[in-house]
């Protein structure tokens, strides 16, 4: 297995923070940079366009090499009317690590590895895989089953198993991860990073609403519902979140297409206040600062990695 050069010793645990739709913002990935975890956001959360620049700016100016890198996810489907704009600041700023969802393009690789940044696509499948290392990915993140967002269904044994028979590349795994042994445990699995998410929201740094905090804290796995119905895109929520915008949980109709021209233009939908989560939130039990957050990240990291040592 490989990792970039630039990584080494950045950063105190590998981990990457997931970008989180509308929650992820630079106050978020500064704390989780400052650290020591590689923080992200997706770039339409930087609304009207003219902010996303604004916040590349505040992070380069936030951060130095002390600091672990910071990554943007880029949606790549064709709904996303932002996306060239949004690339061409990424190459502007020299974003170090670019996440893509949503489609495979070359054009977006050749543009980040232009100034030598790296790209990591995320996947759901073996299939999915091939088809992005072909078109020029530097690594993958495997969406497991139980990941918050949109996220996959292959036991995370069998999604890493199929990729590493193929694949030795810088590789993350997303699915229900929230403590440190978990994130042991996706090293355990030959994983180079773990991929976590849904914890953060329940810290003080997340742009989310004191509710949807509460709710993190108050959930756990038999609370998240699968369903493709708000974005178009099969993923896990929370089932009090939805019954609370006056929709029945257990029968969500079907989605009509894929579509993400309203996040691009930042238009409020009415599935706005449905929130995501993954099955690992039965593991948060307070609201905390983030750096508080990872520091008890990184003690049953330790302890887990020294159990396996033993």
């Amino acid at each position: 297995m490989s990792l970039p050069a630039f990584l080494e010793g950045r950063l105190s645990l590998p981990l990457i923070g997931s970008p989180l739709f509308i929650i992820s913002q630079p106050a978020l990935v500064i704390a989780q940079c400052r650290a020591g975890i590689i923080g992200s956001f997706p770039s339409l959360n930087a609304r009207p366009s003219g902010v996303f620049e604004q916040w590349l700016q505040q992070l380069q100016d936030a951060l130095t090499e002390k600091d672990a890198p910071f990554a943007v996810n880029l949606i790549v489907h064709k709904t996303n009317s932002r996306l060239e704009e949004d690339l061409a600041l990424c190459v502007k700023y020299r974003v170090p690590i670019v996440i893509t969802s949503l489609g495979a393009r070359e054009d977006v690789n050749e543009a980040v590895h232009s100034y030598g940044g790296i790209v990591l696509h995320d996947v759901i499948n073996n299939v999915f895989a091939r088809k992005a290392i072909e078109k020029g990915a530097d690594g993958l993140i495997a969406v497991a089953a139980g990941a918050g967002g949109h996220a996959g269904t292959l036991s995370p044994f069998a999604l890493v198993e199929e990729i590493r028979a193929w694949f030795d590349g810088p590789l993350a795994l997303s699915g229900s991860i929230a403590t440190g042994r978990s994130i042991a445990a996706a090293r355990m699995l030959g994983a180079d990073f773990a991929y976590m998410g849904s914890p953060f929201i329940a810290t003080e740094e997340a742009n989310a609403d004191s509710a949807y905090k509460q709710m993190i804290v108050e959930s756990g796995a038999g609370d998240i519902v699968y369903s493709d119905y708000f974005t178009g895109v099969l993923g896990n929520y929370l089932r009090p979140s939805i019954t609370a915008a006056g929709l029945d949980a257990d029968n969500l109709p079907k989605a009509a297409d894929m579509d993400f021209s309203s996040a691009a233009r930042g238009e409020k939908k009415a599935w706005r206040d449905v929130w995501g989560a993954g099955q690992g939130i039965g593991a948060i039990s307070q609201v905390q600062p983030a750096a508080a957050f990872i520091e008890q990240l990184k003690a049953q990291y330790q302890a887990a990695t020294a159990g396996f040592k033993a």
